[in-house]
């Protein structure tokens, strides 16, 4: 693979990892929502005894726990492409045969 290729792909890698920490800075202050929401809507439901508050319960632990998996899924694509661009600088820096 030629060097400046190399160097496109790193560049590209660099820009996708920033903008996954943005959106993970917003995944973080989303799931800190939804898990507040759902621990109010628990004490509700404790404390009311109502079928609408269980599945309001329901519902807000629902979000929370699909906001926790995109979170690991921005988390993970985050460690592939660090992952993907160590292995392009490794190329990069390798001697050439």
């Amino acid at each position: 693979m030629s060097r400046s290729l190399l160097e496109r792909r790193l560049t590209e890698a660099a820009e996708r990892v920033k903008r996954l920490r943005e959106e993970l800075l917003v995944a973080d202050e989303q799931l800190t929502h939804f898990a507040d929401e759902a621990a109010d809507a628990r004490i509700r439901a404790l404390v009311s005894e109502t079928p609408l508050a269980e599945h309001e319960h329901r519902e807000a632990a629902k979000h929370a726990e699909a906001m926790a998996r995109h979170r690991g899924d921005v988390l993970a694509e985050i460690a592939r492409l660090e992952r993907e661009q160590d292995a392009l600088l490794d190329r990069m820096t390798a001697p050439r045969a």
